[in-house]
């Protein structure tokens, strides 16, 4: 008897858009009740961490893709892995992509000079986790067997 996979993770939306979502409220959330991350004397030091952060979502989720790339397997979670990627940036973490966009997130709201994304960030985290995260998890399980529960036990699903 057969053993039947499923054919995708069954994701329906881009997980980046959570990440938006979560900016986009909080900047509204901004407009009507300004909360500023840091005093106006530190701007030019918010600034630079946003930048960092920035530069580090660039570099981590480049090469999280690159990863993705070099081996054709799919990026997206609507299709389905032909392969389980444990190199390159998932030697540290099975979600590289979604740690880089928290840091996006973080250095976009250091820019803006708002805490209001900051402190919607966690409402952020556990949607990805519900809608996403089990999701993926469930599929790389079905898929992958033991292969996959040996790359759990090694390597964090964050950080």
């Amino acid at each position: 008897m057969r053993k039947e996979y499923p054919a995708d993770p069954g994701v329906r939306f881009p997980p980046p858009l959570l990440y938006v979502v979560g900016l986009g409220v909080g900047i509204l959330l901004h407009r009507w009740l300004p909360l500023h991350l840091l005093p106006s004397q530190a701007r030019i030091v918010g600034v630079l961490v946003g930048w960092l952060l920035v530069g580090f979502w660039a570099g981590l989720s480049g090469w999280a893709m690159v990863t993705f790339v070099r081996k054709r397997t799919s990026i997206l979670p609507n299709r389905p892995a032909t392969l389980l990627v444990t190199w390159g940036p998932y030697r540290f973490s099975r979600n590289p992509m979604y740690v880089a966009l928290s840091a996006l997130h973080v250095g976009v709201s250091f820019l803006v000079d708002t805490i209001w994304p900051v402190l919607l960030l966690p409402a952020v985290w556990v949607s990805l986790y519900v809608l996403v995260v089990r999701r993926e998890e469930s599929y790389l399980a079905a898929t992958f067997g033991s292969e996959y529960e040996s790359y759990c036990g090694r390597v964090r699903r964050w950080l």
